[in-house]
């Protein structure tokens, strides 16, 4: 197993190139079950996440081609065989749930394990199979399998959504467009992800309208073609890149992205003392005074995404006074938090909500990540603390950033990864 070393306090300074996002590329790799003819999807981030899923995909039957050199993937769709996503892959990522839409769309039946991944939360899958209810499916849950049903194919229907889920907005989507009839989802999710999925499988033929608002139009189609895309930017990666520039008192450029994808943790960012400039493709913040304290809470997009709340607390360490944050997306999203008490942060929890007293000093520590974004978290707290700060558990990492240490160390940051015995 490895770890991370961090040796705190070097002001981090350059520009880095933000990869493909995890969010967006599962789901568009899952929307390749839906044709029968090749799909090529480009700027594929090199994650554990993407080779799960490559995995999922090959237990389906699909063929599957990884070129890590160009970040592109190719899968032939014309060889699926089995409707099953099984247990030993899907408990490791959440997000395996997504075949369910593509499936009973394409075949009109799927089994798939219930989920697992990250323990931030319950992320019911309610949502999804009541929405597949809806346009016609029907659901037994046995031994931990979910086993769909639509012998007649689904069929177009008025879907509103309880909350704007990621996850069932990305599902019902990918069941739509094979739907006989017309599919209006109400109260849809309006992440930047849902609208490159939306692209991605409008270049395989579908038509949809009213993506990245919360009414999503779908005209069923008969068929779809192989997909040719390419995967957005990763936004949280970028927000990560930024937090850590800040934290040191540096300055970072994060390319190939659009501000407006970071629109809301750029404002906060600004109001806390940094400044912040863009081109049409860049990002950079730089510390020029001491930050001050902020105060938000987490929303579905356009609000500030709960993906880089804890990045952000990391960052309100060293900011002077007491900001407030209310997590209302995941219920169990605050485990980063004994782990910065550690290396010195004042955090106190109260329900949903924490309270962050700065700015605190902070001295290195050994500390254990608890899920993703908390990793991410830990990182950025260990390059402002004292010392040298030992990381455990960064399998977590491994799943959402590709290559964080060495995209770091160019921004000039000290930090290894070493293999723990």
């Amino acid at each position: 197993m490895d770890r991370l070393r961090i040796t705190g306090q070097t002001p981090l300074s350059g520009s880095v190139k933000i990869s493909g996002a995890k969010n967006a590329a599962l789901p568009i790799l899952f929307a390749s079950i839906l044709s029968k003819e090749k799909s090529v999807i480009k700027n594929i981030p090199l994650l554990a996440d993407i080779n799960t899923t490559l995995r999922v995909l090959d237990a389906l039957g699909l063929k599957t081609l990884f070129k890590l050199d160009d970040h592109t993937i190719e899968i032939d769709g014309s060889s699926l065989n089995s409707l099953e996503a099984p247990y030993e892959l899907v408990r490791t990522m959440r997000a395996s749930v997504l075949v369910l839409g593509p499936l009973l769309a394409r075949n009109g039946e799927a089994r798939v394990s219930l989920p697992g991944g990250c323990a931030i939360g319950a992320r019911p899958v309610n949502y999804h199979l009541t929405a597949f209810e809806r346009m016609g499916a029907k659901f037994d849950i046995e031994g931990g399998y979910i086993h769909g049903k639509a012998p007649n194919g689904l069929k177009g229907a008025f879907v509103r959504l309880p909350f704007p889920s990621v996850g069932a907005t990305e599902n019902t989507l990918m069941g739509a467009v094979l739907a006989d009839g017309d599919t209006l989802i109400q109260n849809a999710a309006r992440e930047p992800e849902i609208a490159d999925l939306a692209r991605a499988l409008r270049s395989m033929g579908a038509k949809i309208e009213g993506e990245g608002t919360s009414n999503i139009q779908v005209k069923g189609v008969s068929e779809l073609k192989g997909m040719n895309h390419s995967v957005s930017p990763d936004r949280v990666e970028a927000f990560t890149f930024l937090a850590s520039g800040l934290i040191t008192r540096g300055k970072v450029t994060v390319e190939g992205i659009d501000a407006t994808y970071l629109q809301s943790a750029l404002e906060l960012l600004t109001q806390a003392g940094a400044k912040i400039t863009n081109t049409p493709n860049s990002v950079t913040a730089e510390f020029v005074k001491d930050l001050t304290k902020v105060s938000f809470t987490t929303e579905p997009f356009p609000g500030f995404p709960t993906d880089m709340q804890a990045q952000f607390m990391a960052l309100l360490t060293q900011a002077k006074g007491t900001s407030h944050i209310s997590e209302t997306i995941f219920e169990n999203r605050f485990m980063h938090v004994p782990e910065l008490v550690r290396l010195g942060a004042k955090i106190q929890i109260k329900g949903n909500q924490a309270t962050v007293e700065g700015p605190t000093p902070l001295s290195g520590a050994t500390v254990m990540a608890t899920d993703l974004r908390a990793s991410a978290s830990l990182i950025i707290a260990g390059l402002a603390a004292k010392g040298d700060t030992l990381l455990r558990r960064i399998y977590h990492l491994d799943r959402g950033y590709e290559q964080i240490e060495q995209k770091l160390s160019q921004l000039g940051a000290k930090i290894v990864r070493e293999h723990e015995k």
